[in-house]
């Protein structure tokens, strides 16, 4: 298998070995899972069933963000605690991601478990001379690590404005360094706060993958992902504190999902463009829906419509038309090691179809039961 490999910008060989120990981010829960969402789980469940179809073991890990500002704020306007927020939302996103059949993590951490871990590896940065503290607000000196932005490949200036864009304020006069990140910060009087020796306060959020990921599967992980828009700054961040604070790879792959969007715009919570994997489940079958989002290559944005999966109903029921067998299997997985090729695979089942063979096996590789 090979695979678009982010931070050299190139495929490579999937080198692993028997277990592949896989971390992807996971939702803030303050609302429902949308057709965005879907698209990162559904491209790291196809990765994980060519895996274990070739008999290698997969360990993937999921993470909850269930305390940071976004939360924060939406668990402020309903006047609700964001604990209770965040168990209501997680139970709509896992009765969706049941319903596309993703498969379940190994485990799905929560960040408000991980405050020991997290202040623990603050003090190694700290140790380590890669921290800095103002007023209780705790940085990570992107000063200290040379190596800060040979995962998104972009230039000083460009890191400066999209860290504005992306929710971090390279004007804080706290700051060394524009770039320099949040480690810990001070809380407000509405919300949660633990103490520690900077003084009660609540994580950044890139510090709490990095605890969570080593945590569950160690200093060194096989395969990071997400979106792309994570890139830069939260997986930039997370590979500077944590190889500071082990001295170690990080993560020997990285793979990004391409933006879904809607009417020409990336769908965004804050932009409120959102089609809900629930709203879908109503009107359309699981399979359907599965198929119309990983039809298009995980790598690449795309634009999404209810006709994509209207075709897609009506391709599955052709598929079903001849009934099982083993028809394309040894074709979709020659396609599913090209990066995924997910495309590709469909196309060889529509083959294997019009020349009267059963698919089902083929099939149910990209998690489609016929």
């Amino acid at each position: 298998m090979r695979i678009y490999d982010t931070k050299t910008a190139g495929k490579v060989p999937l080198e692993v070995g028997e277990t592949v120990r896989l971390y992807t981010c996971g939702i803030t829960p303050y609302d429902a899972a949308h057709v965005g969402h879907a698209a990162v789980y559904l491209t790291f469940d196809v990765l994980q069933r060519r895996l274990n179809d070739v008999g290698v073991r997969t360990l993937c890990v999921r993470n909850v963000t269930d305390v940071d500002d976004d939360i924060l704020r939406k668990a402020r306007e309903l006047d609700c605690n964001y604990l209770d927020l965040a168990a209501s939302e997680m139970a709509k996103f896992d009765e969706d991601m049941a319903a596309l059949r993703i498969l379940s993590c190994h485990s799905e951490p929560r960040a408000t478990s991980a405050i020991p871990q997290i202040l623990s590896l603050i003090a190694d940065l700290f140790e380590k001379g890669h921290a800095y503290e103002v007023n209780g607000w705790v940085y990570f000196d992107v000063s200290t690590f040379p190596r800060f932005g040979e995962l998104s490949h972009y230039h000083y200036e460009e890191m400066i404005t999209l860290s504005a864009e992306r929710g971090a304020d390279p004007t804080d006069p706290r700051k060394r360094n524009p770039l320099d990140f949040v480690l810990w910060q001070p809380s407000a009087k509405d919300e949660p706060a633990w103490e520690s020796r900077y003084g009660a306060g609540r994580p950044g959020w890139h510090i709490e993958c990095s605890a969570l990921a080593m945590r569950e599967l160690g200093d060194t992980i096989d395969i990071h992902g997400g979106g792309s828009d994570l890139i830069f700054p939260h997986h930039e961040c997370e590979i500077a504190q944590s190889e500071s604070a082990t001295g170690k790879v990080f993560s020997k792959f990285w793979m990004h999902v391409g933006m879904v969007n809607l009417r020409g715009i990336k769908m965004s919570k804050s932009l409120g463009n959102l089609v809900f994997v629930h709203d879908l489940l109503k009107e359309y079958s699981p399979e359907a829906i599965r198929l119309a989002i990983i039809s298009n290559h995980y790598r690449s944005s795309w634009e999404f419509s209810i006709e994509l999966v209207e075709q897609a109903e009506e391709r599955i029921a052709r598929w079903r038309s001849n009934g099982v067998g083993d028809g394309a299997i040894e074709l979709v997985r020659e396609r599913l090691d090209d990066d995924l090729d997910v495309f590709g695979a469909a196309l060889a089942i529509d083959e294997a179809v019009s020349a009267g063979s059963g698919v089902s096996s083929a099939c149910r590789l990209l998690g489609i039961e016929l």
